[in-house]
């Protein structure tokens, strides 16, 4: 079996299955802001991608994909419903962020999110050459850390959760935290995209552990495990020349047409998720159709709500009173062939929304809370020519680096209606200001330079970039 001196562990594969024109199944890259990071460094060495297919039942033998070995991870059926959709999701998820969902508490749920993370934790062990870099992501994985370095004392292990992590009142509601803090623990380097994160995090290990730690190092046992703040971005260069392509600026033009030519175009990209604040954010849009100061004629509101995790109830019924509000506020405010919100649920490819940004006068990103949200930067980075507006959450990651945003509260309702309405009435001046100062900040720090800090950081002797080919 081949190994590799550097192994990428995450929940999913980057790779998507499709049906090639003779009816084979064929496994393709998908896109995405970690591989697409990742992706530079991982050709110039031998390197591995271990992760779940997609599907459940035995693991299916992939090819490598872009020079990359995928070593998928095997998932049974009852896998997916009590580790992904149960602790993953219905516990972790909710607690992470700020409870907007009350988190249920299963204790199937927790044997099988450590049945998987075993799983994964020895694949990982077979596939890595003696002193590798493993670098493992995100909530689903907590435990791989401390497994890994039980089976493999002699790899360098980072990890690096890309979503929120909650301050300590929250975390301590979790029956088993001990175990899941240790587990992080078994990680030389843990990554966190805020600096509050990770002073949450120490609190934690202080408190529950009892073991020194501040807000960039922990002691366990004969160890120092390093932790800080590594904020994710996106490759703004690509998202850049997608948005400038010519078929992307007419199908841009196509669209504004379609929406009927509106003086301003406000829109929002989400998930169908409970944290991404989509009912707030509709309701203060209807309240300003109400009085007034948003007239259908004039603006129009493109709620793009992708689904997720349909198979959990609180999704189902979250989309359902998405729904319901949607057709409201159309039926009261909308007029034939005049939607006031044009609702869509399907997929975008990267073309479609680089395309959807150039139309935005105002993008709307305002979540309850997100560890990051890239689509805010992805807007930036499409919109080439200085315009547009961004509104933006307080509690989105992002916010910590695009101060130049239009920064709402989205629990209070007043100052989210306040915040959209400066962003429409916002003069092409200021507006040209804030953009190209973000802009600015993207070019500097985007998706290469994330993933360098980190494994530079993990690697703190220098080797790993220069073993990488990207030193």
């Amino acid at each position: 079996m081949r190994q590799s001196s550097l192994v990428v562990v995450a929940n999913r594969l980057p790779i998507d299955d499709s049906v090639a024109p003779d009816g084979a199944c064929e496994w393709r890259r998908s896109p995405g802001g970690l591989v697409s990071a990742l992706h530079p460094l991982l050709r110039h060495t031998p390197a591995t991608w271990v992760g779940w297919a997609g599907g459940t039942g035995p693991a299916p033998a992939l090819p490598d994909v872009d020079g990359v070995r995928m070593h998928s991870v095997p998932l049974s059926a009852e896998d997916l419903r009590d580790h992904y959709e149960g602790f993953a999701n219905a516990t972790l998820w909710p607690l992470y962020h700020d409870s907007v969902e009350q988190p249920e508490y299963h204790r199937s749920w927790w044997e099988a999110y450590q049945r998987v993370n075993q799983r994964f934790a020895e694949a990982t062990a077979d596939m890595a050459e003696p002193g590798a870099v493993v670098w493992v992501q995100d909530y689903h994985l907590q435990l791989v850390p401390g497994l890994l370095r039980q089976l493999r004392p002699d790899l360098r292990i980072g990890f690096f959760l890309h979503v929120p992590f909650p301050p300590p009142e929250l975390f301590m509601q979790l029956p088993r935290r001990a175990e899941l803090l240790r587990g992080m623990l078994g990680a030389d380097l843990i990554g966190f995209q805020r600096s509050q994160a990770a002073h949450n995090f120490a609190q934690l290990v202080a408190k529950v552990l009892d073991v020194p730690a501040t807000d960039r190092r922990i002691a366990v046992d004969d160890r120092v495990v390093r932790i800080g703040a590594f904020p994710v971005s996106i490759d703004t260069v690509e998202m850049a020349a997608l948005a400038t392509r010519p078929d992307v600026a007419d199908r841009a033009a196509r669209l504004r047409r379609d929406l009927g030519s509106p003086e301003q175009v406000i829109l929002s990209v989400d998930r169908m998720d409970y944290t991404k604040g989509i009912e707030q954010r509709l309701k203060a849009y209807s309240e300003l159709l109400a009085n007034g100061h948003v007239k259908v004629r004039d603006t129009v509101l493109v709620q793009v709500a992708v689904p997720s995790r349909e198979r959990v109830g609180q999704y189902q019924i979250l989309r359902e009173r998405v729904e319901r509000e949607v057709g409201r506020i159309n039926g009261e405010y909308g007029r034939v062939g005049e939607p006031a919100i044009h609702y869509l649920t399907q997929p975008f490819d990267r073309a479609e929304l680089a395309a959807l940004y150039r139309v935005a006068d105002v993008m709307a990103v305002t979540p309850l809370r997100d560890g990051m949200n890239l689509v805010a930067k992805e807007y930036v980075a499409a919109r080439v020519d200085d315009t547009g507006a961004l509104l933006l959450s307080e509690f989105a990651g992002a916010a910590a680096e695009l101060p130049q945003a239009y920064l709402v509260n989205p629990h209070d309702l007043e100052g989210l209606k306040q915040g959209l309405l400066a962003a429409l009435r916002a003069g092409p001046d200021d507006l040209g200001a804030r953009m190209r100062a973000m802009r600015a900040h993207l070019h500097r720090h985007d998706i290469r330079t994330w993933a360098r800090s980190y494994l530079s950081a993990l690697d703190d002797s220098g080797s790993l970039l220069t073993r990488l080919g990207a030193g």
